[in-house]
This record gives C-alpha cells, sequence and structure tokens, in this order.
C-alpha cells in the first residue's frame, strides 16, 4: 500500500513538473521561505529491503536541494533569524532554513562537508535517550529484524499472529503491518515493551543500533561547536507527545532541553515534534512547548512559511526532502509550494 501511495505521489510530482503548473502556484503559494526537513544524509544502501528509505538523502541530492536554491537567490538562514524576520515583516529576500530529526551520526559525517560548501547552516534536533545510547529507534529495529528473518511473531491486539517475511515482498507488508501497530500503541511504554519482546525473539539489540546510527553526548560537543550548527530538541525519548497524558508530555518536552543544555553547555531554543503530524502535535503540544520556554518547534505538516506564521512559532511546517523522490527536477516544484499547497486543501496556514 505505502509502495502504491509513493508511485500515487511520484506520478503526481512529475505531472506537475511536465505541465508546469507550479509555475502558477509559486506567486501565491511559495510564501516567503521554507524549512526542509530531513533525517539522514549518506551515500545510497544496497540492501533491497529499505523500508525506510523515505528519511535518507544522499550527499549529492543534498547538494543539489543547496545549489538550486543558491542559483534562484534564496537564503539560508538559522532558524533564530527566521523568527526575526517573521516578527519584523523582513521578506526583502526568500529564505530557507533546514532541519535534521534526531541526531544521527551521518548528519556529522556527509551532512556537515555538503553544507560547509554552501556556508549554510543548519540545526539537528536531538532526542536525549538516543544521545545517551539508551533510545529505541524502533523502526529501525523493525527494519533489522524483518530482514533477517523468514517470518515474525508477535502478539497483536491480544492475539498471536504468524506473519510472513520470506520474500522481498512478504517483508514490505510486514514492515507497513507491524509498523502501522507499533505506531499506533497507547504510549511510550508499550512501544517500548512491544518492540522489545520482538527485538528479543529475533536477536536484536536496539541499544545497539542507536550506539551505532546516534551521535554520543561526547560526539555532539564538537559538533555542536561548529559555527553552521544549531541544537535544538526532539523530546526524550522520541514518543508520540499526543499519546501521553499532559504530565509526561511536558517532562519529555522540557526536560529534553535541560538534558541537552547541561550536556553541551549552551541554550536550547528550538524544538521539533517527533512524528509531528495532526495525529502526534496539536494545539496542546503547541501550548506546552511554548510554556516550556521554546521560542520555535516545528511540525512535519506540510507548508511554506507566510507572514501569517508568525502568529504560531510553535507550529511551524516544513518541507520534506523525502528519499524516495531525489530528482533535481522535482526542486523546483517544491520550492513553489505546489505540493504544499494540494496536500493542505490550497489553505496557506495549517496551525490549529
Amino acid at each position: 500500500m505505502k509502495q502504491l501511495r509513493s508511485n500515487v505521489i511520484r506520478a503526481g510530482l512529475e505531472a506537475i513538473s511536465f505541465t508546469g503548473a507550479h509555475r502558477l502556484f509559486r506567486p501565491i503559494f511559495a510564501g516567503v521561505g521554507s524549512i526542509f526537513m530531513l533525517h539522514h544524509v549518506r551515500p545510497p544502501r544496497e540492501a533491497a529491503f529499505q523500508p525506510n528509505s523515505h528519511l535518507e538523502v544522499t550527499p549529492k541530492f543534498l547538494r543539489a536541494t543547496l545549489a538550486h536554491l543558491r542559483a534562484h537567490g534564496v537564503d539560508i538562514i538559522t532558524m533564530d533569524e527566521l523568527l526575526r524576520r517573521l516578527a519584523g515583516r523582513d521578506f526583502s529576500r526568500r529564505f530557507a532554513c533546514f532541519t535534521f530529526d534526531d541526531g544521527y551520526r551521518d548528519n556529522r559525517d556527509f551532512a556537515l562537508p555538503v553544507m560547509r560548501e554552501f556556508d549554510a547552516p543548519f540545526t539537528v534536533y536531538v532526542t536525549s535517550d538516543f544521545a545517551e545510547g539508551t533510545g529505541n529507534l524502533w523502526w529501525v529495529a523493525l527494519e533489522h529484524l524483518i530482514a533477517k528473518a523468514s517470518h515474525i511473531e508477535a502478539v497483536i491486539d491480544g492475539a498471536a499472529v504468524r506473519i510472513d517475511s520470506s520474500t522481498l515482498s512478504a517483508k514490505r507488508a510486514a514492515f507497513e503491518r507491524l509498523h502501522d501497530w507499533l505506531r499506533a500503541l497507547p504510549s511510550r511504554n508499550d512501544v517500548a515493551r512491544e518492540v522489545g519482546a520482538l527485538c528479543t525473539r529475533h536477536g536484536i539489540d536496539p541499544a545497539e543500533i542507536c550506539r551505532d546510527l546516534c551521535l554520543s553526548w561526547d560526539e555532539l560537543k564538537p559538533f555542536a561547536a561548529e559555527v553552521l550548527v544549531s541544537i535544538g530538541a526532539h523530546t526524550l525519548t522520541h514518543c508520540n507527545l499526543a499519546h501521553e497524558p499532559s504530565e509526561i508530555a511536558s517532562e519529555e518536552i522540557a526536560t529534553s532541553r535541560s538534558r541537552i543544555e547541561d550536556a553541551l553547555q549552551r541554550p536550547v531554543r528550538h524544538f521539533a515534534y517527533p512524528y509531528g503530524d495532526k495525529a502526534a502535535a496539536g494545539k496542546r503540544e503547541f501550548e506546552l512547548t511554548k510554556a516550556a520556554g521554546f521560542q520555535s518547534a516545528v511540525t512535519t505538516r506540510p507548508g511554506m512559511i507566510f507572514p501569517e506564521n508568525a502568529g504560531y512559532p510553535t507550529a511551524l511546517p516544513r518541507v520534506s526532502l523525502n528519499g524516495n523522490f531525489q530528482n533535481e527536477w522535482i526542486l523546483p516544484v517544491l520550492t513553489s509550494g505546489a505540493v504544499c499547497a494540494v496536500r493542505n486543501g490550497f489553505r496557506r496556514i495549517d496551525a490549529v
């Protein structure tokens, strides 16, 4: 199903590009700038089974994106500067911010060199438990265990199930089923329990995955000292905040900030919601983030930045650089606001 959706999206993007319809959208829906969302930046992997491939782009595509923006006179700015321009209604030049979620080591090893080429600042939103080396990157663990197993045994909604994962198509179907089940679980503790059981059953060490992929506190200290790098917060455990009671959600937001500030000895002013769609971040979460003292917070809701976003600094939209669509022809479509306009029902602001 997700592969079909990806194919449909690609066909739609190609149609917009081929017809030039994005040029008609640009004057109305391009806004004054954009916040790009990324996760991994690394060379292509060779494995046939890569259900999380949408979360990674190559250094080559990142470089092409930056070159496209520079060629069109777009300023690449910090989140602090974005807030300054919104507050001062300084829209004389278009701008773009680059944001990276989770705190992966490849942000340092592969993204930073490319960003240096363009003197482009960026923000990395760190999940505290990932930096501790104890975090639960359950979507990666799920990929690993399905890749090695011919079948998966789990208890879903109280019933024991045996899920085939013996072929590539079966693995993709198994990942989709288990991913959707885990995303829908009621709390962070439920996710941890079920993922832990799956990992134990299939010989996967979630902590090893975390240590392998994520920057530790010791690595983050020199990384955060880079002139182009800003560090933001991304909760303690990367949980779905909307699934948690207010006191837990508040702790996830506020304590993640204090942990990073204590570890890195620098202020943390910006936040990113895990998952970040309407089901994971809404009015309550926007208020909790504001109450915790963050100056901005980004969602995964698609959208360009408009002057009106100044009134919703803890509900900022982003434009995803999706690993499934790494073609240079897509960049004029993305920056035109056409994709976001269609997905938002042609509303400029989606912040409630």
